[in-house]
């Protein structure tokens, strides 16, 4: 290494070596420079390591074939080191079996075939390229073709997959006879593609769909397409796979000719990057969003590209064809509604979801979710679907003609339609009313009755309805919970949200426009503004923004120029200003005006017909800006919007995302959706945190993290900028809330007097504070201490010290999500010792490792119920502890499941547990001494398990890191249905453990698998795992380690297939599982 003046400044991942080291610390001693270093966990050093001691061996060598000119002795000299260098490793490592020295002659295999049942060898075809090293396609003249090498891949292959956005008929019939040559002998193709704007051309799909072997999946989207990518990847069973990963489509002119940049990468050079490939397709291929095409859709898929093409053809009768499933954040809703209905009896629910994001299509599911389930207990299913126009009731009987294949589905009753029949009525709320429907039908006559954009039911035309009919479900759908007039709808859904569609879900699904977000530095100080029940005065903040003329004009100015700043050009401007009053709203219009840019503003007086004309202005362009207060948001609904300025602090979340779903509506030619907030100094109780977290889609990430690291979990397509006081302001007044214990104090200080001196419960002071329970509970802090420090309860004698266990234990309390156990704790913390089954054993158990985290009698006790009757005398304590378990019954989000197990277990199958709890429930003696990924229980080892029993505690990310490429493809969902889990890596499969494995059928061994994304969550707190249930081994490859695929006998949740999946084409990315 040459001397430290030489190394430029910048960023590096440099292995520091002990001569780099020294004269690293000379320099630091010297103060001649700042340098920064970390401390990798053992799985993140791996590939550093393994990349320096491969460029000190590729140095060695060259420095000896350079050496000899003459090459005869040099081959030699590099075998021998070599053979030293891994006698040496073989020293060190079991997962060598010390026969790995390379022989002196003909050390490379470049062919194998076995002779059995064959006559004559085989005459293989290799590609030009290696296979052992990557490789850039440029269509040069002076490299290999792509299309030749297409071929020579192809028919070395055992299975191929493609991956394009379109295929053309003239790319195809390049390497179709080596196809063809392929799948003939027995080897598979898997296709996926895309329709999007009718590229693909139907012969070339046909074509495919009549090889042996072949199977296409399609996205039939004809509008917007998530497919980009271009991979086509050769599978080998000799393990020496390759892809080619770049910009060609399946076309002549991306093959052949064209100015195409394409990657061939070698799996044994970069083995993570094909292991992502790989996952990555089979998330794509077994997404709900791609169908398979069989032979027979071909006619309906010609029908589909024509009508695009516009030749003539409508492509309507292809539209029921094709099979349209959930996507998986849709599915995931759907899971909630039927948990709140089976678990939490509540068969009125409300679905809040941004206009375009398909909420239409989620009831049209749940619709035949519950067709499903009627018909198998033999009951109608009757349905009244309500709205209060035509074109969404129009829009609505297709959807449900698409979801359950049935182009004859349903009736409707407006305007022009007169419905012949009743059972299945999609009906205007109008019509109802002037048909007076309930004087015509039994109370109980529809068995589930939706209502579409339900903020408008507490209107008085809807009373009669809601009133009136007597549904088993009633489902609400809307965009807008929060009405203008600020009338409630909650009421009608026991006072909660079932479920919400989240923001990233919408934008990566192209259901919504990707926004920039810019958090602008705003000159003004709210610091001192008077803050009263949750938000600034708004006569206060009038005065500031719009009568006070210097400050009002100061800050206009800043938002026009932030406007400027931030746009490509103002003229192409189309947006909606949320203001704090009407005088506001009027004063922007004004401003804007006087600086050439026409503007208007809207309010609740506005008419109507001044409404419809300045949206249709707003749209077309003739108008640049419209002010409105943001109550008013409701009445705004232009797709063209572009731009969103928020002009006034919003503390509610909900009417925060109802303004910004405003501008998030698709249309063409608009990209993106610029979204300038401006950000003052604010009061400590103002929520900036919650702003982000709602923006990013995710609950449990730190915020402040977030923003020092530039946000790296935005939504994809998505950009969220802040300006430098502005991320000062924000971070300042991130750190005071957390920090400081007054503002908790303050906060359950008011609402104890705000609701005549009754103690606030838990979940009311999270809402307030708005933070989630993760924040508060950091294994320190109890709500009961700050209800004491606030002087709102008195102190209480805690002689065994129970608050500080309690304090401990809490973060993994508000982690229990199995309702059966938590119901048993608190009837047990009211009701004390009764007998108890062996289920219930096991409950206090894992309830004893939850609190003390050994048995009762290592922890002094006399019995197992000790461990709740200590908790139960220290009232304060058992009440927070009571309400906590109440506020994690109501979060469970999916129906569990019992797995049927040979032998007794108290875990439910889709609940969440630590270590510890998992092994105490299955009678592990010592839960705490494991620390690897496995342990096979016996009943050797184990009071409760009475067959063998390998309980894999999965990690998807092993590294402290968050983003690792060398663990996250390791482990992962292939599908609802497979698992894809890789074993230790001295495993082998002649080896007992391997065997044990392979032979888990015949041997009538169990297998259960509980899996957690990362080791430790966004609080660097130890994460719990998903119980998955059992699995049985469906298929195994390879060794040291090996790859086992698990059929799981439970489908995964859609919630959790979202974090399990290695790819984006069946889940969503989120943070924690």
């Amino acid at each position: 290494m040459s001397d430290i003046q030489h190394l430029p400044d910048g960023i590096y991942e440099e292995v520091v070596s002990q001569s780099l080291e020294e004269k690293i610390k000379k320099a630091l001693a010297d103060k001649t420079i700042w340098a920064n270093f970390e401390d990798l966990d053992s799985h993140e050093a791996v590939p550093y390591l393994a990349k320096y001691l491969e460029k000190l061996v590729r140095l060695t060598l060259k420095d000896i074939a350079d050496e000899d000119r003459t090459g005869k002795e040099s081959k030699q000299r590099e075998v021998s080191v070599i053979n030293r260098l891994i006698q040496e490793l073989v020293k060190q490592a079991d997962v060598l079996q010390g026969k790995e020295e390379v022989v002196k002659e003909n050390f490379l295999l470049t062919s194998l075939e076995h002779r059995r049942n064959k006559i004559k060898e085989q005459e293989w075809v290799r590609p030009e390229t290696p296979l052992t090293r990557s490789f850039l396609f440029t269509n040069d003249k002076a490299e290999a073709s792509m299309a030749s090498e297409l071929s020579r891949e192809i028919l070395s292959s055992d299975r191929i997959d493609f991956l394009v956005s379109f295929i053309k008929f003239s790319g195809l019939t390049m390497i179709l006879p080596d196809l063809r040559r392929f799948t003939e002998r027995g080897g598979q193709l898997h296709v996926i593609t895309t329709t999007y704007m009718g590229a693909t051309d139907a012969k070339a799909v046909k074509v495919l769909t009549e090889l042996p072997n072949t199977e296409v999946r399609m996205s039939h989207d004809m509008d917007r397409t998530r497919l980009h990518a271009k991979a086509y990847m050769f599978h080998r069973n000799s393990g020496f796979s390759t892809a080619y990963v770049g910009s060609s489509n399946l076309s002549h002119a991306a093959i052949a000719d064209g100015l195409e940049w394409n990657m061939k990468i070698a799996k044994q050079d970069m083995p993570e990057v094909m292991r992502k490939m790989e996952a990555s397709f089979e998330g794509y291929w077994h997404s709900p969003g791609f169908n398979t095409v069989h032979t027979e859709d071909i006619e309906a898929l010609e029908a589909e590209i024509d009508a695009v093409r516009n030749r003539g053809k409508t492509g309507s009768q292809g539209r029921y064809y094709f099979e349209i499933k959930p996507y998986t954040y849709q599915q995931a809703i759907l899971d909630a509604l039927w948990a709140e209905r089976i678990d939490r009896n509540h068969w009125r629910n409300l679905v809040v979801a941004a206009t375009g994001t398909g909420k239409t299509a989620i009831s049209a599911f749940d619709y035949r979710s519950f067709c499903e389930r009627q018909k198998k207990e033999g009951k109608t299913s009757r349905l009244l679907f309500v709205a209060h126009r035509k074109e969404i009731l129009e829009q609505s009987i297709q959807c449900f003609r698409q979801a359950l294949k049935n182009p004859q589905f349903g009736d409707l009753a407006v305007g022009e339609y007169k419905a012949k029949r009743t059972e299945h009525l999609f009906i205007s709320v109008q019509t109802l009313n002037s048909l007076k429907l309930w004087e015509k039908m039994d109370p109980a006559y529809y068995d589930m009755v939706i209502v579409d954009e339900f903020h408008h039911a507490a209107a008085a035309s809807y009373q009669k309805l809601l009133s009136y009919f007597k549904p088993k479900i009633l489902l609400g759908l809307t965009a807008t919970p929060e009405r203008m007039d600020g009338k409630s709808i909650l009421k009608y859904f026991d006072g909660h949200l079932a479920a919400e569609i989240r923001l990233p879900d919408a934008i990566e699904k192209r259901l919504l426009c990707p926004f920039h977000y810019f958090g602008v530095t705003d000159a003004i100080d709210l610091t001192h503004v008077k803050w009263t029940n949750g938000h600034y005065d708004n006569e206060e903040l009038t005065r500031i923004y719009a009568l006070d003329r210097y400050t009002a004009d100061k800050r206009a100015g800043q938002i026009l120029g932030a406007l400027d700043r931030y746009t490509a050009d103002i003229r192409d401007v189309k947006a909606l200003g949320f203001c704090v009053s009407k005088k506001h709203a009027h004063f922007m219009a004004e401003y804007f005006e006087k600086h050439n840019i026409p503007s208007m503003a809207l309010d609740a007086d506005s008419k109507k017909e001044e409404r419809d004309s300045a949206c249709t202005r707003l749209a077309s362009g003739e108008l640049k800006c419209l002010f409105v207060v943001d109550l008013f948001n409701e009445g705004v609904d232009i797709p063209e919007v572009n731009t969103v300025l928020f002009l006034r602090p919003t503390n509610s979340m909900t009417v925060f995302l109802q303004q910004l779903g405003r501008g998030l509506r698709l249309s063409k030619g608009k990209d993106c959706l610029t979204v300038l907030d401006f950000v003052a100094q604010a009061n400590t109780k103002y929520d900036f945190a919650s702003r982000f977290s709602s923006l990013l889609g995710k609950r449990h990430v730190q915020i402040s993290k977030e923003i020092k690291n530039k946000f790296p979990h935005v939504p994809k397509g998505c950009s969220i900028q802040l300006e430098e006081i502005a991320e000062k302001n924000i971070l300042d007044n991130i750190r005071n809330r957390l920090r400081n214990s007054d503002f908790y104090k303050e906060l359950v200080q008011e609402l104890y007097c705000a609701s005549d001196r009754r103690v606030p419960h838990v979940q009311e002071f999270f809402k307030a504070a708005g933070i989630e329970p993760e924040v508060f509970y950091n294994g320190k802090r109890t709500f009961t201490r700050l209800c004491i420090d606030a002087g709102i309860i008195p102190p209480f004698s805690d002689e065994e010290g129970m608050e500080k266990i309690v304090a401990k234990a809490m973060p993994k309390i508000i982690s229990m999500d199995s309702p059966k156990w938590i119901r048993f704790i608190q009837q047990s913390l009211v009701h004390g010792p009764v007998p108890i089954s062996a289920v219930q054993k096991q409950y206090i158990r894992m309830w004893q490792y939850t609190l003390w985290m050994q048995d009762y009698d290592q922890a002094g006790m006399k019995s197992p119920w000790d461990a709740l009757t200590r908790l139960s005398e220290v009232k304060p304590l058992a009440e927070e502890v009571n309400e906590v378990l109440e506020m994690q019954y109501g979060r469970v989000e999916v129906i569990p499941m019992q797995e049927n197990l040979p032998y007794t277990c108290a875990l439910d199958v889709y609940s969440t547990y630590t270590r510890n709890q998992i092994l105490a429930a299955l009678g592990y003696s010592k839960p705490g001494s494991v620390r690897e990924g496995v342990r096979y229980l016996t009943s050797g080892n184990s009071d409760v398990v009475t067959v063998g029993t390998d309980v894999l505690l999965i990690t998807l990310n092993k590294t402290e890191k968050e983003f690792s490429q060398t663990t996250l493809y390791e482990d992962y969902a292939i599908d609802k249905n497979l698992f894809h889990w890789q074993s230790q890596n001295k495993t082998r499969p002649e080896s007992a453990t391997g065997q044990r494995y392979i032979h888990q059928r015949e041997k009538g061994n169990i297998v259960l698998l509980f899996v957690r994304s990362a080791k430790v969550d966004a609080y660097k707190r130890s994460m719990p795992y998903t119980f998955l249930g059992a699995a049985d081994i469906a298929s195994w490859q390879g060794s040291q380690p090996m790859s086992i695929i698990y059929k799981l006998r439970h489908p995964i949740p859609a919630k959790y297939l979202r974090e399990t999946a290695a790819s984006g084409g069946i889940c969503t990315s989120s943070y924690n599982l």
